[in-house]
């Protein structure tokens, strides 16, 4: 009577195994398509932003309604970066783990990681300096004439037209990184 439950008990196991599996495959998918969906948003709006509104607003002299829609667009894009971050800061530590390397180990990780992780990091830093520092600034500054600007907030200015584009080259650099990781 035991030898007769030993292959049901195999079967069994190697059922739940078999589901297992189908399991961590389902849940790998699925953080991989949140992370590459939260990266195509973001450099998605920067191109758009980079490439179709500012140039509009550009060449329009920079006339009230323009800027009004940029800027409107600009804080409405700031949400989905944020959102987009939150997604990627969650699903790269267990995508990496993954691939038996530890974000509080780097020692484990390989030299393609450690410059994709150290990429991301500046990118980090870059969107924040921009969004949380430059910005409010410049919304400050925008309302004073231009003449009548402190140095700090002209220089606010004129950095905050150049660091999204900035972003945009690290955040491009960063995908094929990635892509390099992916098949390697």
């Amino acid at each position: 009577m035991a030898v007769a439950c030993r292959p049901a008990k195999f079967l069994r196991d190697r059922q739940i195994f078999s589901e297992e599996i189908h399991y961590d495959r389902a849940m790998y998918h699925t953080l991989v398509i949140l992370h590459v969906l939260a990266a195509v948003s973001w450099i998605g709006g920067m191109l758009f932003l980079s490439l179709v509104l500012a140039p509009l607003v550009k060449n329009r002299k920079a006339a009230p309604e323009f800027m009004a829609l940029f800027r409107s667009a600009a804080l409405r894009f700031r949400v989905v970066v944020w959102t987009a971050i939150v997604v990627l800061l969650t699903t790269g530590p267990v995508l990496l783990a993954r691939r038996g390397m530890m974000l509080t180990s780097p020692a484990s990780w390989s030299s393609v990681a450690t410059i994709k992780i150290g990429l991301v990091l500046l990118l980090l830093a870059v969107t924040a300096l921009h969004d949380l520092v430059l910005g409010p600034q410049v919304g400050r500054a925008s309302s004073i004439p231009p003449s009548s600007r402190t140095a700090w907030e002209k220089l606010a200015v004129s950095t905050a037209r150049w660091l999204p584009r900035c972003s945009l080259l690290l955040s491009l650099i960063v995908i094929v990184v990635a892509v390099i990781l992916a098949r390697s």
